[in-house]
């Protein structure tokens, strides 16, 4: 029976960790080791796609693959090869100091039995202590943030509903000084949002491998549907020219406190107040259809990701057999010449021919004994 995708998948969903299960799915995979390109590409992708708690599942499957199909072929060495940094790095960013410590134990057994070179296996290990790292890092720094973000959001929340009724105010008794200040108030809530300044910070540190970790990998797009995807991104928010327009036409208030001095009308300072909160309501749309955007080019650039690595495989498969065949065809060449060689040095039966004719017969065997 062939290999067959579908069938792998139900599997995977009904391999549950005792050790029947997972060697009893080894055995089956190790059987069909011709499609483990294949195989490890679907087991990744589930992988991703899994519950936390059956990740450390997955990765005992492939120890059991990779240790038992050892004597009979490289083919599970080799593919899984190319993605164990990146399971380990996953499955890791979500474990617990349990399955942790499950993880390190096997590397230590990998060591040992020399399933890797030790470079390698020691590299799978640095980038898992690098993301219990971080990942502890982003708790700690993600709570403290939450804290300050609440905070900070209701004060200037009051502040800017304060801000504009005194900005008024402020205009219609001639105090132009407090107008300044309170509309830069507002005008530099426009400029620097709070929240919109720690995601940013957020962005800027964001690690690109992480981000693709979320993804589904190694899942190669069709043609057609990378074609689609690079044609959305011409419709993206960063190519929106109108809006883009209305943001260079806001007043210069908004854009220079300099210019509060110039404010000398109450209805304009009301008018301009309510143009502040229009302005960051268009704002924060704008920045949430800019960060679609980054999510859409991130998943677009996995997937042209994905299909290089897939064309390049298709390649190097190609140029493997291309060789395969020019040395079966200087093979060839050498036999048609050696063949050609003897056909050369065989008898010419046509020319014996006529020399027996020109020669006495030969005596019969009663001429001899007479």
């Amino acid at each position: 029976m062939s290999f067959s995708e579908q069938a792998f998948v139900k599997k995977l969903n009904d391999m549950n960790n005792s050790q029947q299960s997972i060697q009893t799915l080894s055995l089956w995979l190790i059987h069909h080791r011709k499609s483990a390109k294949t195989i490890v590409q679907v087991w990744q992708t589930q992988l991703i796609q899994n519950k936390i708690k059956k990740k450390l599942v997955f990765l005992y499957l492939a120890n059991d693959v990779i240790q038992n199909s050892r004597k009979k072929g490289q083919e599970f060495i080799k593919a899984f090869g190319g993605v164990l940094i990146t399971a380990f790095t996953h499955v890791a960013k979500h474990a617990d100091e349990k399955t942790l410590a499950s993880v390190n134990r096997m590397l230590g057994i990998w060591k040992d039995r020399k399933i890797y070179e030790a470079n390698y296996i020691s590299n799978i290990k640095q980038a898992v202590v690098n993301i219990r790292n971080k990942t502890q890092n982003n708790v700690t720094a993600s709570s403290s943030a939450a804290g300050q973000r609440k905070d900070k959001s209701s004060h200037h929340k009051r502040k800017r509903e304060k801000s504009a009724a005194a900005a008024a105010t402020a205009v219609d008794s001639g105090a132009g000084g407090d107008s300044e200040k309170t509309l830069g108030d507002i005008t530099m809530k426009v400029e620097q949002s709070p929240n919109k300044k720690s995601r940013l910070e957020e962005l800027i540190g964001q690690n690109e491998e992480d981000d693709y970790l979320s993804m589904i990998p190694g899942e190669v797009p069709k043609p057609q549907d990378l074609v689609k995807a690079l044609n959305l991104l011409e419709n993206s928010a960063s190519s929106d020219a109108n809006i883009r327009q209305k943001i260079a036409q806001l007043p210069e208030e908004l854009q220079d406190v300099a210019q509060l001095d110039n404010i000398t009308d109450r209805k304009y300072a009301t008018d301009l107040s309510n143009m502040v909160n229009e302005a960051i309501e268009m704002l924060d749309k704008y920045n949430t259809r800019l960060q679609d955007e980054l999510n859409d080019r991130r998943r677009v650039a996995r997937m042209l990701a994905d299909f290089t690595i897939h064309e390049k495989n298709n390649i190097n498969d190609l140029e493997n057999t291309m060789l395969g065949v020019n040395e079966q065809l200087k093979k060839y060449d050498q036999v048609s010449k050696e063949l050609s060689s003897h056909i050369e040095n065989l008898p010419d039966f046509s020319r014996l021919q006529t020399v027996n004719d020109g020669l006495a017969p030969l005596p019969s065997a009663g001429d001899l004994f007479n």
